[in-house]
């Protein structure tokens, strides 16, 4: 009984530190996110008797990380609607793709050169899940100001949020397959089960989704269908796991079906879900930064300085080669490649990785924490100069009515 009050008390503690400081970073107009991380690395560095002042067990991180990524894979995948595709967007997706691919092949070189990163399927994981921008929180700072590009910025995190957290479960995914060989028959040998992993994963997210579905169809509770929206996507994701599936793409072929579909009230139970998956934010940005022992040295801050660096002109050439037809000026297109802040989906991924104890993968989560509190300062430190940029009319607020 000791133990569980012990461990309550750590999470109410957590709580409570991360509450406060969500008011503070509100008030001192600072990305609140920025803050969690930094207070997790503060708690991470208290000991006491020569051992960590706040600790938790596996099991219990094991069992946050997944929900916490359940409900960020099913809230994301659910918001992107076919039907609102236009053409703002299909150029949207292809700066998001050519980032992508950019990154995958470049940024993975440079990781593997500058740090001593022995798997390359570590380092394409890392590339992909890099690949991610989440602005819409430093955005928030602008109030009400209105520009084309601020629109672009948010379509473009809902759109590659879903790929965020899914592509680096895919490549872990074959790297088990494979076995960290690229000997060709072994390859070839492994091509099925690694398909069956999607074929199981995709039906198990539509099965579920059409039999959930059918049930909302008909009537729609208060109470009882926001239950019913999280019970199905963390069943979708059990199941598909005990059938040698891929639990996320389960759960992301759950949500676009959701996202799709006619349901009545689908508004108030996306709301909810926001909603759930934004609580959770507090207790991961904080947990992320106190389990990830980023290392202080001076060594370790010029290199990851000069791979973020590297990473930044990757963003540049990315948006100069996708968006030409849409004739953004240089000082445009160099606030949308400085803007690259990574948010709850970066952190949700990074921190189920950081739970499974694979050979390596310190080191990239390493890169990765040192990656978020780089891009959140540079994107908070680029809004602060948006006139520069943008211009009056892109950063003017609207009068209250």
């Amino acid at each position: 009984m000791a133990g569980v009050l012990l461990f309550l008390t750590y999470l109410a503690v957590i709580l409570l530190a991360g509450i406060l400081i969500s008011i503070l970073s509100r008030k001192l107009g600072l990305p609140n996110a920025l803050m969690l991380i930094l207070a997790g690395i503060v708690l991470s560095n208290i000991n006491y008797n020569n051992a960590p002042l706040i600790s938790f067990p596996d099991i219990f991180l094991s069992a946050i990380s997944i929900l916490a990524l359940v409900m960020i894979v099913f809230d994301s995948s659910s918001r992107f609607s076919l039907r609102r595709l236009d053409r703002l967007s299909l150029n949207t997706l292809g700066l998001s793709i050519t980032f992508l691919v950019l990154n995958m092949v470049f940024l993975s070189i440079f990781l593997l050169l500058i740090f001593d990163v022995k798997s390359i399927f570590l380092a394409l994981l890392f590339s992909a899940l890099m690949s991610g921008t989440d602005p819409g929180a430093v955005l928030s700072m602008l109030g009400n100001a209105k520009a084309r590009i601020f629109d672009f910025l948010k379509i473009e995190a809902l759109l590659n949020t879903p790929l965020v957290v899914l592509l680096p479960f895919i490549i872990l995914d074959l790297k088990n397959s494979l076995k960290n060989s690229f000997i060709l028959p072994e390859f070839i040998g492994q091509i099925a089960p690694f398909l069956q992993q999607f074929v199981v994963g995709i039906g198990s997210g539509i099965l579920i989704g059409l039999v959930m579905f059918k049930f909302m169809k008909k009537e729609y509770s208060k109470v009882l269908s926001p239950l019913a929206m999280i019970t199905a996507a963390l069943l979708t994701y059990i199941i598909a796991e005990n059938l040698k599936g891929n639990g996320v793409l389960a759960v992301t072929s759950m949500g676009l079906l959701f996202g799709n579909v006619y349901l009545k009230q689908k508004l108030q139970l996306q709301e909810f879900s926001l909603v759930f998956s934004n609580s959770l934010e507090i207790l991961v940005f904080i947990l992320i930064g106190l389990i990830i022992k980023m290392p202080l040295s001076l060594d370790f801050l010029i290199k990851s300085l000069a791979l973020f660096i590297a990473y930044t002109i990757i963003r540049y050439f990315a948006i100069e080669v996708s968006l030409r037809a849409l004739k953004f000026n240089f000082k445009e297109k160099l606030f949308m490649a400085l803007n690259v802040q990574k948010g709850i989906a970066v952190a949700v991924v990074a921190f189920s990785l950081a739970n499974l104890g694979i050979e390596g993968m310190q080191m990239i989560l390493n890169i990765v924490l040192a990656f978020m509190l780089y891009s959140i300062a540079l994107s908070t430190i680029t809004i602060k100069f948006s006139v520069f940029f943008v211009g009056n009319n892109g950063t003017k607020k609207k009068a209250n009515h």
